[in-house]
């Protein structure tokens, strides 16, 4: 049985205070807890009072994006070295705001996943449709692409090492949330395009979690799915009763 996996993505939030508060709060709040797994991805510049806080505690740091570069004259790019010199064991690849905004492709993401793995960080892959090509009932050809594009090259066993979020764009910060049988369905397509890519060994040990206005509320109903192995929490990571009810819901179901 797969464990379940709950990450928040704190995004350009909260001051270092506020971040420091945050973490002291999930400490306390998990401690003697091991049924879930947990991981915050601050900001960059609070990853090491962050870690610091964390360091004695089961709780996975992971930064929010990374340089596909070892090093060298690429001005306000972090590489993976640094991210693991400060604490750092994950890496958010492929954001739907890094797509989106940033417009990184599959390439740009295929890139950086190797360079995480070089640096033994583990890579939360994110993948998800648009609105218009969800409409356009083109979820699953998209998804194909990102999981096919991103993945390229990379070995049966640094996809173990994966975690893949299914994070439907238009889901995203909205408000709007996937019915848990919409989500469940595109998981369990990923689970079988990982089968198809690799073996079936690699499918049941990936875990894929769901991101896209997970909070306190729905949480429980999607953690409930049988494809679905976890969240990737925006918001409700910010508030530290929230995100815990979250973790005790993801613990109920292991």
């Amino acid at each position: 049985m797969r464990k379940q996996f709950i990450a928040g993505n704190w995004k350009m939030n909260l001051t270092l205070e506020d971040a420091k508060g945050l973490a002291r709060k999930l400490y306390d709040g998990l401690k003697g807890s091991d049924k879930v797994d947990v991981g915050v991805f601050p900001s960059f510049v609070f990853l090491k009072e962050v870690c610091d806080i964390l360091s004695n505690s089961k709780v996975f740091i992971g930064a929010q994006n990374m340089s596909m570069e070892k090093s060298g004259a690429f001005t306000g790019e972090i590489s993976g070295s640094m991210l693991r010199d400060v604490g750092c064991t994950h890496v958010l690849i492929g954001h739907s705001e890094r797509r989106t905004i940033y417009q990184e492709t599959n390439s740009i993401i295929n890139s950086k996943l190797k360079a995480a793995l070089l640096n033994d960080l583990s890579p939360i892959l994110c993948v998800g449709e648009k609105q218009e090509e969800r409409d356009a009932g083109k979820t699953r050809e998209v998804v194909k692409n990102q999981l096919s594009e991103g993945l390229l090259n990379l070995t049966s066993e640094q996809v173990k090492r994966l975690t893949i979020a299914y994070e439907p764009v238009w889901a995203i910060g909205t408000g709007k949330t996937a019915t848990p049988e919409q989500a469940n369905e595109v998981h369990a397509f990923i689970r079988d395009t990982m089968r198809d890519k690799y073996d079936d060994d690699t499918a049941q040990r990936i875990r894929i979690q769901y991101g896209g206005s997970v909070n306190a509320e729905n949480a429980k109903q999607l953690l409930g799915q049988p494809e679905i192995d976890g969240a990737l929490v925006g918001g409700a990571s910010l508030d530290s009763n929230s995100f815990l009810d979250i973790v005790s819901d993801a613990a109920s179901f292991s």
